[in-house]
């Protein structure tokens, strides 16, 4: 599928699907699982084939009924709504709006969104997406083949803030932190707490303390929200754009340019001259 036009119109269409998904997340209390749903579809990408990555493809019945995407049917069919009002809109641009939508309303930071992601109906093979029962050489062995460091693979981690595992999902059961439904540095926090009751702790989790590199990030994290959310709206971008070249986006047929200013100050300025001169003529 081409790539969508990015006239006036689409942008618009995206700002008001953005205010729909404001107000569809708040509402149903999802933003972890549309959060999961950008994630998902954007982390098959691989660097070295150039395939898969943030492009709808996670919507086709091969790929949803991928073991890692379960449950992400009510993430899709949560997107259906907002796409029947805004039919233009690509889902693979749906998608990623909806992951930065879902961290925005919960308190976390603004992440920049370019829309102009083509939609496929290629799906990747089972097995691109990160297994929660490995270590640091897993994370990094997935990571990496999408063309992403180190510092990605924590700062990303940090949005285990928001959301709980399910048992009919994984093999695993409960929330990471106190409070599922607010963005912030808790999960770090809460990591390097140790084991607490209540709260979960997976093997990928706990290799971010046992591994120096990662640990680094942790802790910086743990003692500094602001650098969490810098470099987690960095990364996250970047997950969000893997494959993806942003398209220029058309400017608003209002919008002036500089040399027009120019011009407009200029002849502003000569009425004025031309004025004070006749005035002082006349007396």
């Amino acid at each position: 599928m081409a790539a969508p036009g990015l006239d006036v119109e689409y942008l618009k269409a995206i700002e008001k699907a953005r205010r729909d998904l404001r107000a569809l997340i708040s509402s149903k209390s999802c933003a972890p699982i549309m959060l999961r749903l950008a994630w998902h579809d954007a982390g098959t990408y691989d660097v070295n084939t150039k395939t898969g990555g943030p492009n709808g493809s996670i919507r086709n019945d091969e790929e949803i009924k991928h073991g890692s995407n379960k449950g992400l049917e009510i993430a899709i069919d949560l997107c259906e709504q907002v796409k029947a009002k805004r039919p233009r809109i690509t889902y693979a641009d749906l998608y990623q709006l909806s992951g930065v939508v879902a961290v925005e309303v919960t308190g976390g930071p603004t992440i920049d969104f370019v829309p102009g992601r083509k939609d496929s109906l290629a799906s990747p093979k089972e097995g691109r997406l990160p297994d929660a029962k490995q270590g640091s050489k897993h994370l990094r062995d997935i990571f990496y083949r999408m063309g992403l460091c180190d510092k990605d693979i924590v700062a990303l981690s940090g949005a285990h803030t928001l959301g709980r595992a399910h048992p009919q999902r994984s093999d695993f059961d409960g929330p990471w932190t106190k409070d599922p439904l607010k963005f912030d540095n808790s999960y770090f926090v809460e990591l390097l707490k140790g084991d607490t009751e209540g709260l979960l702790k997976l093997p990928t989790d706990k290799a971010l303390l046992e591994d120096t590199k990662f640990r680094h990030y942790v802790e910086l994290y743990a003692k500094d929200e602001d650098a969490f959310f810098r470099d987690y709206a960095e990364s996250h971008k970047k997950l969000s754009e893997l494959g993806f070249t942003p398209p220029s986006c058309p400017a608003p047929k209002t919008r002036i340019t500089l040399a027009q200013s120019c011009v407009g100050l200029a002849v502003a300025a000569a009425v004025v001259i031309l004025s004070y001169l006749f005035e002082v003529r006349r007396n």
